[in-house]
């Protein structure tokens, strides 16, 4: 029997290859608002993945990856907000 394909997706922090399930997937919805995808990679709009460490994290916001992935610029608030829903801070 033939093994079954593992989707890969890129971390545009630290742009390695990952199995999609090991990624966070952070989605700019169609109305504009930018948040987590609780949904499992069902909610829609664009999204960017990220590894589930602040070293990804930050280096995405530092080197505006984040924003270029969303292709929308992700305001302060905003990460704030994603690093609180992430890590827990």
């Amino acid at each position: 029997m033939a093994q079954k394909k593992i989707p890969m997706r890129m971390c545009v922090g630290c742009r390695q290859m990952r199995p999609k399930k090991e990624l966070l997937r952070v989605v700019r919805s169609p109305e504009g608002e930018v948040g987590l995808d609780n949904r499992g990679g069902k909610s829609p709009g664009r999204g960017a993945y990220l590894c589930p460490n602040e070293e990804c994290f930050a280096r995405a916001v530092k080197t505006r990856a984040l924003d270029r992935a969303l292709d929308h610029k992700v305001e302060e608030d905003v990460i704030a907000k994603l690093r609180a829903g992430v890590f827990g801070e």
